[in-house]
């Protein structure tokens, strides 16, 4: 049975142990039916965003070019940094999950995929999808939870460092994509000595060799060709707040996926013999989700249906909405919370979650009752039924 970190109410209680080995086969069957309907149009789906997000790009950048007129300056800087949000979010993301690889097609496959972005995907691929999506919101497993600078849950011990986290995070949106480089790197692992020499220096060179082929794209070679017209400075900047909004937008979601009110945090037991069902309820309970529109679920690269993904993290994003159907209908029938809101209160909901356990225990619980007030942090749900 997962078990959870100490909780006055324990949300799967009333779940037997056929409860939830049935649970896991409704959801077996789901993903079933994904795989068997997978087909062209799924294909088309994919290959039209990476064709849009490339004109969109490179018409971007062209007008860069010229970008010390405002107008070609507004116009670029917006429209790379939806470019670089696409690729990053709905494109790289998703590819590097093994999403598209049954099209088999070796230029949009995860083995082959390099994504614009600070980390080698190799580096990414081995902490998010091998380690995160394995120990999903697991203390002391789950490194991304919190990316081992964040108390994230109270039984953790507090100490008086936990007081600048509020800071680290809004630093670590700014420049997320070094952040998770170093993450990816296991830098805290090695500097605590767990992490062997001769493999992190291997790493750092990739990581290093990464960096410096991003810098040299958007700091070097795309200002000296908009020089020509006068406009190189202008491209520097332009490059800059792309990647400064790219960051942001990045982060914000990552963060409404796991640290909204509502998620369940897990012991290290809750990985002990685990079945199937067990890890498909620590995942539904483990995730929240962002309700919106249909370009804001492709901006966050469908990101927006977190319980689904990390239910099924190589299923195509496209179809998510449609499974989100079956889930919540599992939801509801076995009992279960459903954790969804709007951005802004997944947003708000995680930076307080971030701030109040900044705090020591007994102080945040003084503060509890007032920023729902403030802030409007209750999640909407959807209300369980009898199982």
């Amino acid at each position: 049975m997962t078990a959870m970190q100490k909780k006055d109410v324990n949300p799967v209680a009333h779940l037997t142990r056929s409860d939830i080995e049935r649970l896991g086969e409704e959801l077996d069957a789901v993903r079933a039916r994904i795989i068997e309907s997978r087909g062209a149009k799924d294909a088309a789906y994919i290959r039209g965003v990476i064709k849009g997000q490339r004109y969109l790009e490179m018409g971007s950048r062209a007008l860069l070019l010229f970008s010390k007129k405002k107008p070609a300056f507004v116009v670029g800087t917006v429209g790379l940094a939806a470019a670089k949000i696409l690729e990053n979010m709905e494109i790289g993301h998703n590819v590097m999950h093994g999403q598209w690889d049954w099209m088999r097609d070796p230029k949009i496959h995860s083995s082959t995929w390099e994504w614009d972005n600070a980390s080698p995907s190799d580096l990414w691929k081995h902490s998010h999808n091998e380690l995160h999506h394995t120990y999903t919101n697991v203390i002391g497993r789950d490194n991304d939870l919190g990316y081992g600078i964040m108390r994230v849950d109270e039984d953790q011990k507090w100490v008086p460092f936990y007081l600048g986290q509020p800071a680290w995070n809004f630093i670590n949106a700014c420049f997320f994509e070094y952040g998770i480089a170093a993450y990816d790197l296991e830098l805290g692992k090695y500097l605590k000595g767990r992490k062997d020499k001769a493999v992190f220096q291997r790493d750092s060179r990739k990581v290093l060799h990464k960096i410096r082929e991003q810098f040299t794209k958007d700091y070097v070679a795309h200002p000296l060709l908009a020089a020509l017209t006068g406009s190189g400075k202008q491209t520097i900047k332009a490059n800059f707040i792309a990647n400064l909004t790219r960051n942001l937008w990045t982060h914000s979601v990552i963060m409404c996926g796991h640290f909204p009110s509502g998620v369940e945090t897990f012991t290290k037991k809750s990985i002990v013999g685990e079945s199937r069902g067990d890890w498909y309820l620590r995942q539904m309970l483990g995730s929240a989700n962002i309700s919106g529109s249909k370009a804001m679920h492709v901006a966050t690269g469908n990101l927006s249906y977190q319980i689904e993904h990390h239910l099924f993290p190589d299923l195509p994003s496209n179809r998510y909405e449609e499974i989100s159907k079956d889930v919540q209908d599992i939801c509801e029938r076995y009992g279960l919370s459903y954790v969804t809101g709007s951005l802004p209160r997944q947003v708000a909901s995680a930076w307080w979650t971030i701030i109040r356990l900044s705090l020591p225990n007994d102080f945040a619980a003084k503060l509890e009752r007032k920023p729902q007030n403030v802030t409007d942090l209750v999640q909407r749900q959807v209300q369980p039924k009898a199982a």
